[in-house]
């Protein structure tokens, strides 16, 4: 069993070999993984229409090292900014119907694995000479190293799922991933009791184990009895379901579940295939005769059918549990946790490879009564995904789970036979939409239990809720607003310029994007920020924006926007919304008329680099507007990469200067004016700061 390096110790350089020793395996094992792809041509194919093919995927986990590393300060060179643009961001699909057709230039397998090569070197070396105080916090280098090795593991699963979708000539057998050969009739599932209890759940600080944002803060409930299914949901169960042709009757499906079930027109599970002899199950390399005794492997709205149409057949108030409801079953059968797996050596459960490269029969384990209730496969719950009181985001890795607190993704409880590290711990938090497949299956209970979960659906985190305020509020100080001043000012120097396509880098919540709009055809906006994006979707998406300013103390104002407070609504259809590093953009942002960048460049990594790169996206005539008040800080970009406000051989170098300096062959300065703008923290407190615009045109 590879188990997770603990946070504590007594020896540093015991614990710096220790985490070594778990990086290198775990990175040759998530290769190990694509020995099953049988050839080249097969990492570029899509195995599943609203993901990108393999070869993202293979390429992805080692420049998510790359790009946390240089963001934690950790090293100050990348490996291949190319290559780290194209495989840094696109896991996750918006929706089920939201098909990305967009081309990417790929590289070759040998250019991917060259390059992760290189970062196996890299942090190799990395992990022998930084400096190693234990306990491992937060704040510590090594965290980000933990952290990169760990969204790897989540990726050995979800590339396995991608693989088992492959057209099965594209996939081959490896005797390093074989898989149960363990067969035969299901056990009859039948309903136990589980007595009421106190859940605790979310960790502090000390806790020994690295783990993900969400799992950190406190949630304590007590829940009621109820009783729970002593098996998961077979294969033969389910087919039970199939046969009663619950894919053809709406009443078991939500609303959602209708409208997945009518766009991907399916019949039964994924991962079943119909055959003249009956079904067959595709597993990881190979098709076998459907084994009924392995449980059944769903998403969230298949289970959530089932649970209906179990409910009508029995006449009982059949349900996925809860979050709350899981956890309590999980006490009370004993099953343990990962740091008593640790101290014995083993999981005692299908999980971490420890067994198969598979699924297993879901009577093999048993504890106080209940079988698998970690391991053989994920159990999907009727909890959205929630933070818990208290929680955090880290600022390394800042939309890892932010983006999934939509009421959107459910959590997704237990783990799968290829679980690895932290996903294999008890503490373990992980939503997934509820179309989406990964090696997850449920077991059902019967309960009329009703979760509390803390959620609010305004906006509180304290600086994106500045950035809302500021981007759709007004201020007590008079002072216009700013993104729709900037865009206002920067329609009237277009003048007579055509105006289809405008980029507005660094757009915040986006609403410089959409005051653009009203005059352009197309409106791109793009920020780092994953939270920032996400409000400016829901905008484009909902119409409508709610969010939470402090006003003084304990005390707080509610506020509600919406487009059509500003006339917007059809500006909305004009305008979409990326996250993307403004050093660092795709080959795909090309051919704009205008270009905004508002307070941006002094809070680039690499300011030059940035402005360098915009000639070759603009049309000829077509003009880069740039705004800043010049507060260049060495937290946000090196002394050494300030274009200005700076002395050189003795002289004042102004931002000014250092932008005619490196614009100047490509671009004529055609304007430059003062825009004040005010920033509130609560209803007494407020920055005022004028920035300096810079109105740029390029030279044919």
């Amino acid at each position: 069993m590879l188990t997770i390096p603990t946070l504590t110790g007594n020896n540093p350089e015991t614990k710096r070999q220790e985490i070594k020793a778990y990086f290198q395996a775990c990175y040759k094992r998530y290769e190990s993984l694509f020995t099953l792809v049988a050839d080249e041509a097969a990492y570029f194919e899509k195995a599943d229409p609203l993901r990108h093919p393999i070869i993202f995927y293979y390429g992805h986990t080692a420049t998510f090292f790359i790009n946390k590393l240089k963001l934690a300060k950790i090293i100050d060179k990348r490996i291949d900014p190319k290559l780290e643009s194209i495989f840094a961001v696109g896991v996750d699909e918006m929706s089920w119907d939201d098909l990305n057709e967009k081309h990417y230039d790929w590289p070759t397998l040998w250019e991917t694995q060259k390059y992760r090569d290189t970062l196996y070197d890299l942090v190799t070396g990395l992990i022998d000479t930084l400096p190693l105080e234990l306990p491992i916090t937060w704040e510590s280098p090594w965290w980000v190293i933990l952290m990169g090795i760990e969204h790897e593991n989540i990726h050995l699963e979800t590339s396995s799922v991608l693989i088992r979708q492959l057209p099965f000539d594209r996939v081959r057998e490896d005797g390093a991933w074989r898989e149960c050969e363990s067969y035969g009739p299901a056990p009859q599932n039948v309903l136990l009791p589980v007595s009421s209890g106190t859940v605790t759940l979310g960790k502090g600080k000390d806790a020994r184990l690295f783990g993900w944002d969400n799992e950190y803060g406190s949630h304590q409930v007590t829940v009621p009895s109820f009783m729970a299914s002593k098996y998961l949901v077979s294969n033969a169960e389910y087919l039970e379901f199939v046969t009663a042709n619950g894919y053809e009757k709406s009443e078991y499906w939500c609303e959602e579940g209708n409208a997945w079930r009518t766009f991907s027109k399916a019949k039964h599970p994924l991962f079943w295939k119909e055959r003249e002899e009956g079904y067959a199950l595709r597993t990881l390399s190979r098709e076998i005769a459907l084994p009924l005794n392995w449980p059944v492997e769903v998403n969230c709205l298949e289970a959530e059918a089932f649970c209906r149409w179990k409910s009508e057949k029995e006449s009982k108030n059949i349900v996925l549990p809860t979050e709350d409801e899981y956890h309590r079953l999980r006490d009370f059968s004993n099953v343990g946790d990962y740091l008593s797996w640790i101290e014995k050596g083993t999981t005692g459960v299908n999980t971490a490879l420890e067994h198969f490269a598979s699924s297993m029969p879901v009577e093999r384990f048993e504890h106080n009564g209940f079988c698998d209730v970690t391991g053989n496969v994920w159990q999907w719950s009727r909890t959205p995904i929630y933070p818990f009181e208290g929680f955090k985001v880290h600022p390394v890795y800042d939309d890892f789970t932010v983006p999934t607190f939509d009421g959107k993704h459910n959590i997704i409880n237990g783990a799968s036979w290829v679980s690895c590290g932290n996903l294999a711990a008890k503490n373990s938090r992980y939503g997934f939409r509820r179309h989406f497949y990964q090696h997850a299956g449920f077991r059902y209970i019967e309960s009329n239990y009703e979760e509390k979960i803390m959620s609010n659906p305004y906006t509180t985190d304290s600086i994106i809720s500045q950035y809302c305020h500021f981007s759709w509020g007004e201020n007590r100080l008079g002072v216009a607003n700013y993104p729709k001043t900037c865009a206002q000012l920067a329609l009237d120097s277009m003048k007579e310029k055509p105006k289809r396509k405008a980029f507005d880098i660094g757009c915040a919540i986006g609403r410089s994007s959409f005051e653009l709009a009203r005059e352009f055809d197309e409106v791109i906006g793009v920020d780092f920020s994953t939270r920032f994006i996400q409000e400016a979707e829901k905008m484009k998406e909902e119409g409508i924006l709610r969010y939470v300013m402090p006003t003084e103390g304990e005390l707080e104002a509610f506020y509600e926007v919406a487009l059509s407070d500003f006339n917007l609504e059809k500006e909305a259809d004009k305008v979409s919304f990326w996250q993307a590093d403004a050093c660092n953009l795709k080959p795909i942002f090309k051919e704009f008329d205008l270009i905004f960048a508002g307070n941006l460049i002094d809070r680039l990594y690499d300011p030059q680099k940035f402005l360098e790169s915009m000639a070759a996206r603009l049309n000829d005539k077509g003009l880069l507007i740039l705004t800043s008040p010049y507060t260049w800080q060495e937290e946000s970009t090196a002394k050494e990469k300030w274009i200005g406000g700076y002395k050189r051989d003795g002289e004042n170098v102004s931002t000014l200067q250092g932008l005619e300096e490196i614009l100047g062959s490509d671009f004529k300065l055609v304007d430059t004016r003062d825009v004040p703008f005010v920033i509130q923290e609560t209803a007494r407190k407020h920055q005022h700061t004028i920035a300096q615009m810079t109105v740029w045109e390029k030279q044919s």
